[in-house]
């Protein structure tokens, strides 16, 4: 079932009218019912009564985004979730990193201890944690030097600024922050791809498809790079979305004064 994206939003947001100058298009976004005047939402078209939001030239009329740009920014504030979720678990492993590295020592002696206490336990399980790869890849990182630790913890802060920074700006629709997007998550692709041939886990598979997917779909819905008639043919469809759609479908052509 197609989802109606202006009506949608409208519910959730309101509706956004606007009473324009030009009398022969004023008259196609205004009806006088028995409870009052009312208005052409620029979003769904309904008709909301009341006053409208605002007033002025055609030219001046807000840019609401409708139908598929509307459904565009939608996915862009879910990738922007994903992207903020993303950055702040990065954050805390940078942080959990950098207190490691500074009590590496008595780190060292808790894991082993807990370890000599739990040994016989999962012993009984027959399962030999000597010889656990968890266990082992810890006690890797317990011969790590100090000066290395800290360049891991500040490389994934940084990382996780990039994450952070495309978080708010695809939130709010900014177009460096599609090229940035696309950039930094297909530069990261190689790097996920080897991990996959290191070790398959349903969320490495999960991840990387959800990447593909995001570099491809920005990409072309937004016609980054000079795909599809890139940024001149964005700035239209993004126009053909404004009001001008509304007086052009009403049969009135925009006014020249």
């Amino acid at each position: 079932m197609a989802i109606d994206w202006d009506r949608r939003h409208c519910a959730r947001k309101g509706h956004v009218t606007y009473a324009p100058d030009d009398p022969r298009l004023r008259v196609r976004l205004h009806a006088q019912t028995a409870v009052g005047d009312a208005w052409r939402c620029l979003r769904c078209g309904d008709f909301a009564l009341g006053e409208p939001h605002g007033s002025g030239p055609a030219a001046d009329a807000p840019l609401v985004p409708r139908g598929k740009l509307l459904r565009d920014l939608f996915i862009l504030r879910f990738l922007a979730i994903e992207r903020a979720v993303r950055g702040v678990f990065i954050v805390l492993v940078a942080v959990a990193v950098w207190k490691f590295s500074n009590s590496q020592d008595a780190v060292r002696r808790l894991f082993n201890e807990y370890l000599d206490t739990f040994r016989p336990v999962f012993k009984h399980f027959h399962y030999d944690l000597d010889h656990s790869p968890v266990v082992g890849s810890i006690q890797k990182a317990f011969g790590y030097k100090h000066s290395t630790l800290l360049l891991v913890a500040g490389l994934l802060l940084a990382y996780a600024l990039i994450e952070l920074v495309e978080a708010v700006g695809l939130w709010y629709a900014k177009r460096w922050a599609e090229y940035l997007t696309v950039v930094a998550t297909a530069a990261f692709l190689p790097l996920e791809i080897w991990e996959l041939t290191e070790k398959v886990s349903y969320l490495k598979i999960a991840t990387l498809v959800l990447n593909i997917l995001a570099v491809l779909y920005i990409a072309l819905a937004k016609r980054l790079f000079g795909l599809r008639g890139g940024r001149r043919a964005f700035d239209e469809e993004r126009q053909s979305a404004s009001l001008l759609e509304v007086e052009e479908s009403a049969g009135v052509q925009p006014s020249l004064s």
